[in-house]
C-alpha cells in the first residue's frame, strides 16, 4: 500500500533534528525510566520523519490536501552528513557537560564534607553539628540523584552505585558521635570518605586537577562577574573564595606555569579593584577566564 504523505520536507528534516535531541536526552540525561519514554519519543520522530508520514496528522485531517515533495538526492546527502555531524557533536557535548555537572554537584556536596571533617578534627561539637546536618542534606540529594541516574563516564563501572551507599552509610554511621559522642572517633570514621571518592575518580579517568579545577570554576565567576561591572567591592568580597580555591589547585601542580598565570591573573584583578582602576577591570576579568579555561580545556 503506498503511504500519502503529509509531512513536508522541512518538518521532516526538523523530525530527524528532535529525533536526535531526544535520543541524546535519553542516552545521558535522564534515569532508564524516563530514558525510554524520550527513546520511544525519538523513535516515532524518526519513522515519521523517514517516511514523510504521521498517522496524527491524518487523524486530525492536517496537510491532506497539499502534494508534498521528496528530497532530492543532493540534498539526501548534506542533510545525512549533517546530521551525523551533530549527531557525533552532540554526544561529545553531552559526554562533558555530564560529566562536568557530575563534579559540580560533587564539590557542592563536599564543601560540608569538608566542612564537617575540619570541625569534629578541631573538637568543635555546635560546629561539628551544623555541618553535619548539612552534609547529610546535600549527600542524600547527592545519592538520590545519582544512584537513579548514572552519568556515561561511569556507566562501566561496577562499583559506582556501591561506592555512593557505602559512603552514605559512613555518613549516618556517625551521626552519634557527632552529636553527642566521640569527635574524634567521628572525624576518623569521617576521613574512610576521601580513599572511596579517589578511588572511583581514578578508575574512571578524572584526574584530581579536574575535580579542584572545577571547585574553583565557580568561585573565580563570582570574581569576573563583578569585575565585568566594574564593581570594585565585588571583586575585593570575592576573592578571599577564589584564593582559596586557587590555592587548593596551587597544591597539586608544583609551580605549574599554565597555573600560575591564572594566580597572576586572579591577583592582578584585585589590585587593579584596590587601586581603584576601574576601566581596566572587565579587560583584566576576561583574562583571568581565559587562562582557566584554557587550562581546563586542556587537563580538565
Amino acid at each position: 500500500m503506498k503511504i500519502i504523505k503529509n509531512v513536508g520536507v522541512v518538518e521532516r528534516v526538523i523530525r530527524f533534528v528532535l529525533a536526535e535531541v531526544f535520543f541524546l536526552g535519553a542516552f545521558f540525561f535522564v534515569s532508564p525510566v524516563l530514558g525510554m519514554v524520550l527513546y520511544g519519543i525519538s523513535l516515532i520522530l524518526l519513522v515519521t520523519a523517514f517516511i514523510g508520514f504521521c498517522p496524527l496528522y491524518t487523524v486530525l485531517h492536517i496537510g491532506m490536501t497539499k502534494n508534498y515533495t521528496e528530497f532530492h538526492k543532493r540534498s539526501i546527502v548534506v542533510i545525512a552528513t549533517l546530521l551525523v555531524v551533530m549527531l557525533l557533536g552532540g554526544a561529545y557535548a553531552s559526554h562533558f557537560f555530564t560529566k562536568k555537572i557530575f563534579i559540580e554537584d560533587f564539590n557542592a556536596m563536599n564543601v560540608s564534607y569538608k566542612q564537617t571533617l575540619f570541625e569534629t578534627g578541631q573538637g568543635k561539637r555546635t560546629e561539628s553539628v551544623n555541618n553535619y546536618q548539612s552534609l547529610v542534606s546535600a549527600y542524600a540529594k547527592f545519592e538520590k540523584k545519582y544512584t537513579s541516574y548514572t552519568p556515561y563516564v561511569f556507566r562501566g563501572d561496577a562499583q559506582f552505585t556501591e561506592d555512593l551507599y557505602a559512603i552514605g552509610d559512613i555518613i549516618e554511621g556517625v551521626r552519634t558521635n557527632v552529636e553527642s559522642g566521640d569527635l574524634k572517633i567521628a572525624h576518623l570514621e569521617l576521613e574512610k570518605v576521601r580513599p572511596i571518592t579517589q578511588e572511583l575518580f581514578k578508575r574512571n579517568g578524572f584526574s584530581l586537577l579536574a575535580i579542584v579545577l572545577m571547585d574553583f570554576h565557580d568561585s573565580m565567576e563570582k570574581v569576573v562577574d563583578p569585575a565585568s561591572a566594574k564593581d570594585k567591592e565585588g571583586v575585593i568580597r570575592a576573592y578571599e573564595e577564589a584564593n582559596a580555591k586557587l590555592m587548593a589547585v596551587e597544591q597539586i601542580t608544583d609551580d605549574d606555569a599554565e597555573i600560575q598565570a591564572i594566580r597572576t591573573n586572579l591577583d592582578a584583578v584585585l589590585q587593579l579593584a584596590k587601586d581603584n582602576n576601574l576601566e581596566a577591570l572587565p579587560a583584566k576579568g576576561a583574562e583571568l577566564k581565559s587562562s582557566f579555561v584554557k587550562v581546563y580545556l586542556k587537563r580538565g
